[in-house]
């Protein structure tokens, strides 16, 4: 995907759901994966001439896996002109060593958005951006009703009562192949797979699951996210 294309889908989404305005400070939340670096790459250049000024912040919580290194995260905010801040935590050693969850993906998500909430507040910021794409959307969407039997996704504005922060999802019109080919063409640093989990969640089998729809059946996925944006699903409030 070419750069001119991603800041005109993600400008899309932030016209269409009034995502940003003037004078807010944003962090944005970057795990070292390809979604959040492309985001973060988006909303650094339309910074330059979008009509609603606003700042923004890099947060990385670290969750202490082996092998993760944030030395190329924060080399790309310099250069992007970006401030970075990275919160050291022990939530992999918790997690997997003291206390051996055999589903570790909730506790983990919890532990990590509550650090990274506390970062977010102290850093002064009034919004956060999640580089959640349109297939994470669609994906969702289908966890929910094979899992919990209802239609819920992520919405493109979420007002968070408890910490009085606004998330913002600015990718929410962007395929995960533009991504991960954008990622590519730019040389983002995106870091390794290092979570032993891994591979092995109801994400990645619902991802498979919809990959096979949309081969047999083309275009099922655009069906189903135009659905989604025709009803009322992301917009509700719960």
């Amino acid at each position: 995907m070419e750069l001119q294309r991603l800041l005109s889908l993600t400008r899309k989404a932030l016209d269409d759901y009034n995502q940003i305005n003037d004078g807010d400070k944003i962090a944005v939340g970057i795990s070292g994966g390809k979604d959040s670096l492309t985001l973060l790459y988006a909303l650094s250049e339309l910074r330059r001439f979008y009509p609603h000024k606003y700042e923004l912040i890099g947060i990385t919580v670290d969750l202490g896996l082996p092998g993760f290194d944030t030395s190329k995260i924060s080399e790309l905010c310099s250069r992007l002109d970006v401030p970075y801040h990275v919160v050291k935590t022990d939530i992999y050693d918790i997690i997997f060593n003291r206390r051996k969850e055999s589903n570790p993906c909730s506790l983990c998500s919890k532990m990590r958005k509550g650090s990274l909430n506390e970062a977010i507040l102290n850093l002064g910021c009034n919004k956060v951006a999640y580089g959640h794409h349109k297939d994470d959307i669609v994906e969702t969407y289908l966890m929910s009703l094979i899992y919990e039997g209802r239609f819920h996704t992520f919405k493109p504005v979420t007002f968070l009562d408890r910490t009085g922060i606004t998330a913002i999802r600015p990718l929410l019109y962007v395929n995960e192949s533009d991504v991960i080919g954008f990622a590519n063409k730019m040389n983002l640093p995106v870091a390794g797979k290092y979570c032993p989990a891994d591979g092995f969640t109801k994400r990645e089998y619902v991802k498979e699951l919809l990959k096979n729809l949309n081969h047999d059946e083309p275009g099922v996925k655009e069906r189903i996210f135009t659905a989604i944006r025709n009803s009322d699903i992301m917009t509700s409030s719960e």
